[in-house]
């Protein structure tokens, strides 16, 4: 793998940089992973970069430590979902991935799969039950014509969180109740059965966005929850995922189709269940997707030959794409 500060190219920005990590979300401790692996590399790379865990002194942290450049390593709501991302836009902060409106559509998988299913994007069948509605498990597969099993989640959380695989009415209420807990909407989906795949893309200043070799993901347990993605030998990786030729080629493409039409920048990854013969189906983006130095993102950038820290300082360029664009510019800051 090339090293990135051996070719002597010059800092991206002379400029203190925040990294935003930890927040109030279920994600918490994964962004505080994250976070710290993404300074540990700034700071490697000869970047002066500060770590700041969000909270309700945010305001007078960022003014203390003179922040100039947001790095968001933040998960879940308030870090992804365009409300972090909204806030550093009013104090005029560049900040690195999507913008307000591409996070917040990503975050929503609701609404992410209705501008998907428009854009003719292969997404499961599905339906939203409102908290507090009491519909049976019966009448909502009869009238959105699917069958057991399906998918009850959240309709704006990460990390599998709140996702329950409900295999028969037994099941339904509490698959419900657990999804509510964490959104008002529900989002109840047909199961594809197949494999469980993920596509990284990032995003470059002056290049088209580049789509990394895609990672099957193999749950030990058969469902891949929270407790699969971040405990040791509970799942493998396959990297590239062992898909034909012709199916790799279409959720490369799938994946970036999907991130340009919700507008995304920097960073983002794309998660698909790809059926026994082999037709893919969109499950939902992350337009903030972990980089802990295990993490899916940086696991795909590897076999690309692109360092961790190569990869850091490529998602840190997406802040100043969006200063280019804001001022005609070009140049570095």
């Amino acid at each position: 793998m090339r090293n990135l500060r051996s070719t002597k190219r010059p800092l991206l920005t002379h400029a203190r940089i925040g990294v935003l990590m930890g927040g109030q979300s279920a994600e918490r401790e994964v962004s505080l992973r994250t976070g710290a692996a993404v300074h540990r590399s700034l700071v490697r790379c000869g970047y002066d970069a500060v770590a700041i865990d969000v909270g309700p002194t945010l305001v007078q942290d960022l003014r203390k430590q003179k922040v100039a450049v947001a790095f968001l390593a933040l998960h879940g709501p308030g870090g992804e979902d365009g409300t972090i991302q909204g806030f550093l836009e009013t104090v005029g902060i560049p900040y690195t991935g999507s913008s307000v409106q591409a996070s917040a559509m990503g975050m929503d998988k609701v609404t992410t799969k209705t501008l998907l299913a428009m854009a003719h994007i292969p997404v499961p069948a599905g339906t939203v039950v409102k908290r507090g509605k009491t519909v049976s498990s019966a009448a909502l597969l009869r009238t959105v014509k699917l069958r057991w099993p399906v998918v009850v989640k959240p309709a704006s959380q990460g990390s599998t969180i709140g996702v329950t695989i409900v295999r028969n009415p037994s099941q339904w209420g509490a698959a419900l109740a657990l999804a509510h807990q964490y959104d008002t909407d529900a989002l109840v989906e047909a199961y594809i059965p197949g494999h469980e795949v993920t596509v990284s893309i990032i995003g470059r200043r002056q290049a088209s966005p580049l789509v990394l070799p895609s990672v099957e993901i193999v749950a030990l347990g058969g469902f891949y929850d929270f407790s699969a993605k971040y405990e040791k030998g509970k799942t493998q990786y396959l990297c590239p995922a062992p898909l034909s030729a012709s199916v790799t080629k279409q959720i490369r493409a799938l994946a970036l189709r999907t991130y340009e039409v919700l507008g995304c920048e920097g960073a983002a990854r794309v998660d698909f269940r790809v059926t026994p013969r082999g037709r893919p189906f969109v499950l939902e983006i992350n337009t903030a997707p972990g980089m802990t130095e295990t993490s899916l993102l940086p696991m795909a950038a590897a076999k690309a030959k692109i360092e961790y820290d190569e990869l850091t300082e490529w998602i840190l360029e997406s802040a100043f794409t969006r200063l280019d664009r804001s001022s005609g510019a070009g140049g570095t800051s």
